[in-house]
């Protein structure tokens, strides 16, 4: 006997339609080309991204962290609303004198 919507007799054979698969798979499991996305089915070109920076990843310890934390919130606290991670290691590194880097790092 038939399940509902199977006409077959193959047991879920009719379950998926094709349309609507490909459309998951193209929308959810395969990227556009690089530095490319559809529009309205016609690629799109991006804009190029920035060349004045470029976002990275860098570890660092909790007890680092959180002191890099508690100076972000002073200064917010002082009143420098835009202060954040990033901008208080471009001071720390504006002002780093090499000579006085310890040598066991």
């Amino acid at each position: 006997m038939a399940s509902r919507g199977d006409e077959t007799g193959l047991g879920g054979a009719r379950v998926l339609d094709a349309d609507e698969v490909e459309g998951v798979l193209s929308g959810a499991f395969y990227a556009p080309a690089p530095r490319e996305i559809r529009e309205a089915g016609r690629p799109r070109k991006l804009e190029p991204k920035p060349a004045h920076y470029k976002v990275i990843c860098i570890s660092l310890y909790t007890k680092d962290l959180e002191h890099l934390d508690g100076l972000v919130a002073e200064l917010k606290a002082r009143g420098l609303t835009k202060a954040n991670r990033s901008a208080l290691i471009r001071v720390a590194l504006e002002q780093l004198d090499l000579d006085r880097v310890p040598r066991g790092l």
